[in-house]
This record gives C-alpha cells, structure tokens and sequence, in this order.
C-alpha cells in the first residue's frame, strides 16, 4: 500500500489549521463566541446546531459535547442538534419539504437569546439557510461554520467562523477542532477547577 495520499491529506489538513493558528481575526471571533456561549449558559439559554451530512454528524457530537461533557464531570449544558429525530426529519420532509426541517423546529425551540450553530461547507445549504433565517426573526445568536466566502451564510451570521478551504474534508476536521475548543473554553469558564 502507498502512504502518499495518507501524507499528503496529513500535509493538506496541517496548511488549513496553520492557517487558522495565524489568522488573529478568527481567533478572536472564536474566543468571542465561547464567551457570548458562556453568557448564554449562565442565563438558562441554549445552543443548538445543525448541518447535513458530515455537518450534521458534526453538529450532533458537539451538542453531546455540551449536553453530556467535554473534559470532566459537570452539571449537563442545553445542547441539541436538531437533526437527531429521525421521525421529525422524515415526516416534516416528506410532508413539507426537506429545506424546512430544521426551520421548523427553530420556531419550536428557539427563543430570544438563544445561539444557533449552523455548520455547512459550502454555507449555502438550503435547509440551514432558512433556519438562520428563522433564528434572527427569533432574536437568537447567529453563528456559521463555512468554508472560504461563507456562501448564502455570510450575511445571515452575527459570527461567521470561515474555514480557509474549499476541500471539504479539511474545512469539517477544522470544524470539529474549532467546535471542541469552544466547549473546552465554555467547560472551563462554567465550571472552573480548582
């Protein structure tokens, strides 16, 4: 078996999070956005998540994240991704149309000060479009996780986390690297160890 496609995914992923690592502005928008979380958690708000695909098994790990734990053992967070009721997906897809499943449920969970995470590669998932849509008129905090140029997204998020890739696989591994170090951050600043 050759290693070089192994080496050169390993080289690729490297590049996109060097990047990340010097990029000050992404960094302190993901700083900003765990302490806005923090705030959010201390005043019995939530955050939910959704995505499709690889985004959507992102959006669920993170939420588990949150609702179970990160590090160490704490009182459980509100945390849910909204792709997780597979009788609510498929009813309200087949009976509606799959790019409101998760509008609709933006308008029976959501409330005003709450935080919507919406994960999409491309940032113009027709689906996670409409539930940011959903998500201002609620008065809840807009956050995207994209790739580069931030698609339909960009002007729907109060923080767009913009992954300077258009490789797919790249972009959802930095995802889930960005996503654990906000719930690390989060974890520690709710539930600080002596």
């Amino acid at each position: 078996m050759d290693k070089s496609t192994i080496k050169e995914n390993l080289k690729a992923s490297i590049e996109v999070k060097q990047k990340l690592f010097n990029d000050d502005e992404i960094l302190t928008k993901i700083t900003d956005l765990s302490g806005k979380i923090i705030e959010v958690y201390k005043k019995d708000g939530k955050v939910l998540f959704c995505g499709n695909g690889g985004s959507a098994a992102d959006a669920q790990h993170l939420a588990a994240e949150f609702s179970g734990r990160y590090y160490y053992d704490r009182p459980p967070l509100f945390s849910e991704a909204l792709n997780v009721n597979t009788s609510y997906m498929t009813a309200v897809a087949n009976d509606y149309s799959y790019d409101v499943v998760y509008e609709r449920l933006i308008k029976a969970m959501g409330r005003k000060g709450d935080v919507l995470i919406a994960l999409s590669t491309s940032g113009n998932s027709t689906n996670v479009v409409n539930a940011l849509i959903q998500a201002k008129k609620a008065d809840m905090l807009t956050v995207g996780f994209t790739g580069e140029g931030g698609g339909k997204m960009k002007d729907l998020c109060d923080i767009l986390i913009e992954v300077p890739s258009t490789n797919t696989p790249r972009i959802q591994e930095c995802h889930m690297l960005i996503g654990h170090s906000i719930c690390e951050i989060v974890e520690q600043g709710l539930f600080p160890q002596d």
